[in-house]
């Protein structure tokens, strides 16, 4: 039976910072965060966050991945050197285990994949140190297309994102391999309605 893990007391200070380049989604985050006593901050991009940063010190951090202007991994090395403490919760549409480690190595607590509801983002930025927020395990698991992008994509990010070496590891021919990861990740047909 699946269980939440205890959360942090309420802190005095709930300061969250939001940084995701889909207006829209940012914002009605932004709203439903502060009506469970979050203080929120919207950012839209990179730039602008690194250089709100300098000067302010949120509690909290929700930011996307992939941005506009550039990657969100570049906001958590800056948060986390400047705010130790910070909790950071990665967010992407593109989900994959390789940007997962990537995102836990740079210092996110936790990443979550798009869309995730607000009580799911509240869970795991409350949650205490060390604990995970684990949902229940999935009814229906990944099709083997998609175990497929997944180990291509850890691949991928293992070599720096060299095709030429990722197409030599994986013995696939480099157009073949750009072909599919100019793709997004493949639907699971087990899990289609």
């Amino acid at each position: 039976m699946y269980s939440a893990p205890a959360l942090q007391p309420p802190a005095s200070s709930k300061r969250l910072l939001i940084i995701d380049d889909d207006k829209v989604l940012a914002d009605r985050m932004g709203k439903a965060m502060e009506k469970r006593g979050f203080e929120v901050k919207t950012i839209y991009s990179v730039s602008s966050a690194l250089e709100w940063i300098s000067g302010n010190s949120p509690d909290f951090a929700l930011i996307d991945l992939r941005l506009a202007d550039g990657s969100g991994l570049d906001v958590v090395h800056q948060l986390k050197t400047a705010l130790p403490t910070c909790r950071v919760v990665m967010m992407t549409a593109y989900g994959n285990i390789a940007t997962a480690v990537a995102a836990v190595k740079a210092g996110a607590v936790d990443y979550l994949t798009k869309p995730a509801d607000a009580d799911a983002i509240e869970a795991t930025l409350l949650a205490k140190t060390g604990d995970h927020v684990l949902p229940p395990p999935p009814t229906r698991p990944m099709s083997p297309e998609r175990v497929r992008w997944e180990h291509i994509q850890r691949i991928y990010e293992q070599c720096g994102h060299n095709i030429s070496e990722t197409a030599r590891k994986l013995s696939m021919h480099r157009r073949t391999l750009q072909r599919i990861l100019a793709k997004y990740a493949p639907k699971d047909s087990a899990n289609a309605d």
